[in-house]
């Protein structure tokens, strides 16, 4: 009976301080929960970033309720997250080319031009940091009432961009018709 207690006390101790919350991506631990603007995020799925053959970065997207399709996930009130860990060295020119493509892809060309000042926003940001190596973090936030927040490594780093189009811009980076990875796509909307 005394292991039993053992047993069950042990547990909620794993349970209380999340060490069991958390699954692992090509090595990267990928939380189960984020908390973004005091609002809980559970994760969505994640997956990896290759180009080519090489391993660029694990993402993962945490949003209020998970959901299995870009159009629900788009469509979700409240905040959101793309959270990047970096599998390699990346210059901001090559992060920021590559968001800039993905949105390009996945958006018309009238919201192109719409968010034209948002995308300088975001270039002005990633000029900032010279380069991200591997194991840093990046997120991507979107916080209602007050826009897109780019955090590297749990910070910050400019004030919010307005307009919840220009995340869902963003997001269509990874889940838009033309995502940057076809298998990061379904990783990501909680497939395999």
């Amino acid at each position: 009976m005394k292991r039993m207690r053992r047993f069950a006390s042990w547990l909620m101790v794993l349970a209380a301080t999340g060490a069991w919350a958390a699954t692992e991506v090509a090595g990267v631990r990928v939380d189960d929960e984020a908390t973004v603007a005091g609002q809980r995020l559970v994760l969505n799925g994640a997956g990896v970033r290759t180009r080519l053959v090489f391993k660029v970065y694990v993402a993962a997207l945490y949003v209020p309720q998970k959901k299995d399709n870009t159009k629900d996930i788009l469509a979700l009130p409240g905040a959101k997250r793309v959270g990047v860990t970096l599998l390699r060295e990346v210059s901001s020119d090559e992060l920021g080319q590559a968001l800039l493509t993905g949105i390009r892809k996945n958006s018309t060309p009238e919201e192109t031009r719409r968010f034209g000042l948002q995308l300088l926003a975001m270039g002005d940001i990633f000029g900032r940091i010279p380069k991200l190596k591997k194991g840093e973090t990046f997120s991507v936030d979107w916080i209602p009432n007050s826009g897109t927040v780019v955090v590297v490594d749990g910070k910050p780093v400019a004030d919010p961009i307005p307009d919840e189009g220009f995340y869902n811009a963003i997001l269509k980076i990874w889940l838009g018709d033309e995502p940057a990875d076809a298998g990061l796509k379904p990783a990501m909307l909680g497939g395999k």
